[in-house]
């Protein structure tokens, strides 16, 4: 989880251009949640060590997945469908349903980085910013409510990592 400063994958700053820092941004922002989640079992990631709360490392994968689909493939791109890991009997099924099971851990994994390719993608071939999605929703808003999403929750993720194994920083 934690790197030397010369090996972290995450910039530093230094982005030209609007669409240059938003990418840039959003990615340290996506790649923050991994670090805080590496080099943790399925136990530990689906452990809820904020009770009440069902909050957890995995659920906040689980749940970034949902976020990330909901934003670029129903309200940018339209397309239609149910939320990765939610109900209409379980909303809360991306934390709820973030178990102690490797394969519970494969799944959100894979799913959420089978959204945010499909966000990189998105993006990329977007000609403006400005544009505006199929449910409303202008590209350039998404992605800086994406980057408050993540560090809203990565600041949990901070909290939920700390009370797993004493790790703080990055």
């Amino acid at each position: 989880m934690f790197v030397a400063p010369d090996d972290d994958p995450r910039t530093d700053g230094g982005f030209t251009g609007e669409r240059d820092t938003l990418v840039g941004y959003l990615r340290d922002q996506r790649l923050t949640l991994e670090l805080k989640c590496s080099g943790l079992d399925a136990e530990q990631l689906a452990r809820r060590s904020v009770e009440p709360s069902t909050m957890s490392l995995l659920g906040l994968v689980r749940h970034m997945a949902a976020v990330e689909q909901g934003w670029f493939r129903q309200a940018l791109a339209g397309e239609e469908g149910p939320r990765h890991f939610r109900t209409e009997e379980d909303p809360d099924g991306d934390f709820n349903g973030a178990v102690a099971d490797p394969e519970v851990v494969r799944e959100a994994w894979e799913t959420w980085r089978a959204a945010v390719e499909f966000a990189e993608r998105f993006v990329a071939e977007a000609d403006d910013l400005g544009m505006v999605g199929k449910k409303g929703d202008a590209l350039r808003e998404v992605m800086v409510h994406m980057i408050e999403e993540y560090a809203r929750h990565n600041g949990h993720a901070d909290l939920l990592r700390e009370r797993i194994d004493g790790r703080i920083g990055q």
